[in-house]
């Protein structure tokens, strides 16, 4: 059986792809969404959709530790051929307490960076071209927060943006575990799920406390991610029936999951399937899974 080899760095691509209706995993839950690719099931491996995670965990990365420490991450971090990533500066922290939670973020990002490019090896690929400014600015726009946001500008700004991308990676991880073929993936993919759900909770939390205008900026941002999604209304924000929301979740309490292509659509601001480049990502995400 073909297995990721930690100590060698370098995880085997496959010829078949086990997608989670196959096993009927998918009966016994039907409010979350099956993993559907745009790419013919049989040529997508366990690589490419570690490749898909390492764009987003490489975006994150750039987003946090700009904001936290006022540079990006290391070349040797950025893989070969890395796109220029635009915009990001330190924010002006006021509240030292909501510096180190996101510099503990940052850390964490940057870690799952440098597990996906060891356990990736040589296939693994060069940092996207990453857009922090015009990015969010059009996120911000598509959620009626104006023309003109900028998600380092205050804390609060930048803990909406830190939402923006928590609650989407998590609900990605939620789809991508099933959907891995080696155990020892799965495993992997749980654990940094794990990690992100933190975050998620601690970033819809903190949010919550800061008050009103907070709370409406992140339930505008969860409307807009539904748009995106297809009206699907799986999204949800932080604040439901006149309470907290800081999980989303369904009756069962279960987290939901994005395909790929969902995820695609809110990071390249798409609402239409076909789409390959924009929003955060100018020139695509690199890799196999990059169509909307």
């Amino acid at each position: 059986m073909e297995n990721l080899s930690y100590h060698h760095g370098s995880l085997t691509r496959r010829s078949a792809f086990k997608v989670l209706g196959a096993l009927g995993a998918t009966a016994l839950l039907p409010s979350l969404p099956s993993l559907a690719l745009a790419e013919d099931a049989a040529t997508v491996s366990d690589a490419d959709i570690f490749n898909f995670a390492l764009n987003l965990e490489s975006l994150e990365t750039e987003y946090y530790t700009r904001g936290t420490a006022g540079h990006g991450m290391e070349a040797s971090d950025a893989g070969p051929n890395p796109g220029a990533v635009t915009g990001g500066h330190m924010v002006p922290w006021q509240n030292q307490d909501l510096k180190q939670f996101m510099e503990e973020i940052a850390r964490n990002e940057l870690l799952h960076v440098r597990f996906y490019r060891h356990a990736l090896g040589p296939s693994a690929v060069g940092r996207p071209a990453i857009d922090l400014t015009g990015g969010f600015a059009a996120a911000a726009k598509a959620a009626g927060l104006g023309d003109n946001f900028d998600p380092f500008a205050s804390e609060m700004n930048f803990f909406l943006g830190g939402m923006l991308m928590e609650d989407v990676g998590v609900t990605a991880y939620h789809g991508a575990v099933a959907a891995l073929t080696d155990r020892d993936h799965q495993s992997a993919a749980a654990g940094i799920l794990g990690v992100e759900a933190y975050h998620m909770g601690m970033a819809r939390s903190t949010l919550y406390r800061m008050g009103t205008a907070a709370r409406n900026a992140a339930d505008a941002i969860s409307a807009a991610r539904n748009r995106l999604d297809g009206n699907l209304g799986l999204d949800q924000g932080i604040v439901r029936n006149g309470h907290s929301n800081f999980v989303p979740r369904d009756a069962n309490a279960l987290v939901f999951s994005r395909t790929p292509q969902q995820v695609l659509r809110i990071v390249y601001l798409a609402d239409k399937s076909g789409v390959s480049s924009g929003g955060l990502f100018p020139n695509g995400m690199n890799g196999t899974l990059r169509t909307t």
